[in-house]
């Protein structure tokens, strides 16, 4: 045993004589080397996981679990294929959608304000954000010349098309490029008149009429509601 030890000290001072001076050999020796203890890692068994391991293994066991239950969401084309979007046939009349309209109505008086009465850019800018679910709109101009005339309640508002249901309880889908729509919001008395007006009065009086142009407005209600329109040169119209 003593001379396999002398052995390695002997190897260990030839080594480190190679790269030092005898006295540095020396030191190094007995401060770095001599006196170090060795530490070896058991290879079998293999050691215990710890708490934090466990508890991490389980939290990912039970998210794996919680996402094998959770239902995949249906692709746009699932949606379309089964027709969650669709107006069913027992629905397509227009005295089904009058209350929604009359609820537009007073949705539009309501972000309009005073503004319902002189309109301007203040008016423009709150009715491009607008949703126009419910809206009663009538093409005025299009570049396809069968479809200027048609009028009803807007049943769905998509990015590309509006959806309109006519009085003959038809549904029309009219895509918005190349198209203007005619909106009309009747115009309620102001407050000191409310009292004195009549009903052939408010009849005469002259509703708010605006119209949207359809190429610039190709972005869902929800997309509008956050989009800032800017006024520019349209070389089309």
């Amino acid at each position: 045993m003593a001379s396999s030890n002398s052995k390695e000290q002997s190897l260990t001072h030839e080594l480190l004589s190679r790269a030092h001076s005898p006295d540095s050999t020396n030191r190094i020796f007995s401060e770095k080397i001599q006196h170090r203890p060795l530490f070896l890692k058991p290879t079998s068994p293999p050691p215990s996981s710890n708490a934090r391991d466990a508890r991490r293994k389980a939290r990912a066991e039970k998210q794996k679990r919680a996402k094998a239950l959770k239902p995949k969401p249906l692709s746009s084309r699932e949606r379309r294929r089964l027709g969650l979007y669709d107006v069913p046939k027992a629905g397509r009349k227009y005295a089904v959608f009058e209350p929604l309209h009359r609820l537009w109505l007073g949705y539009a008086r309501e972000i309009l304000g005073r503004e319902v009465y002189g309109g301007g850019q203040g008016a423009a800018a709150k009715l491009s954000a607008a949703d126009f679910h419910g809206a009663e709109v009538e093409v005025s101009r299009s570049g396809c010349p069968s479809r200027v005339g048609i009028r009803g309640i807007v049943v769905k508002d998509s990015r590309f098309v509006f959806e309109i249901i006519t009085k003959r309880n038809e549904i029309k889908t009219v895509p918005k490029e190349g198209t203007m729509f005619r909106v009309d919001v009747p115009v309620p008395a102001p407050a000191q008149q409310e009292h004195d007006t009549t009903e052939a009065q408010e009849k005469e009086r002259k509703p708010f009429t605006f119209e949207i142009h359809g190429d610039q407005f190709q972005y869902r209600s929800a997309d509008r509601a956050t989009k800032k329109f800017k006024a520019h040169y349209l070389k089309n119209l």
